[in-house]
């Protein structure tokens, strides 16, 4: 069986549970709602608004249930756990390529938004980044091509 083991920050851990929070007491009673009132319309088969809110109401509970399945398997990444001699989940590392400096946050799958720096561990990137020291040179090898890249700095989680 695959690692579940799903990695996530202090505030990717609340942001979760902020989530499951507002769908349960929340967004499932205002679909509950949507649903006893378009049953009362009559005839459920040409129905839209039941249709739609029975629609909603399933993704709701399948992102419940995915919401439920993540902190069931988190593993919350501690910044005084850190140690800042190699390249760990919840770390910021900074890497030299092709001349250009960039900076990324290498986080569990669930938080990856490569658009604000934030890689997953399981991306090319993020898995050949994680265990590296500073100075290192890393080789990428991404779908389009292969790179070098030098670890630079390598900042703990705050």
């Amino acid at each position: 069986m695959p690692d579940q083991t799903q990695y996530l920050t202090e505030e990717g851990y609340k942001k979760a549970k902020d989530e499951i929070e507002h769908l349960k007491k929340v967004k499932r009673p205002e679909i509950i709602s949507r649903i006893k009132d378009a049953k009362e319309l009559g005839d459920l088969s040409e129905n839209a608004e039941y249709a739609d809110a029975r629609e909603e109401q399933s993704f709701t509970e399948g992102r419940i249930l995915e919401l439920e399945n993540v902190l069931k398997n988190a593993q919350v990444i501690k910044s005084d756990e850190s140690d800042p001699s190699f390249v760990q989940v919840g770390d910021e590392v900074t890497v030299k390529k092709d001349g250009s400096t960039s900076t990324y946050i290498i986080v569990g799958s669930n938080e990856a938004n490569p658009a604000e720096g934030r890689i997953s561990n399981v991306s090319p990137i993020g898995e050949a980044l994680l265990g590296k020291c500073e100075n290192e040179e890393v080789s990428i090898k991404t779908p389009k091509h292969e790179s070098k890249w030098k670890i630079i700095k390598i900042k703990p989680p705050v």
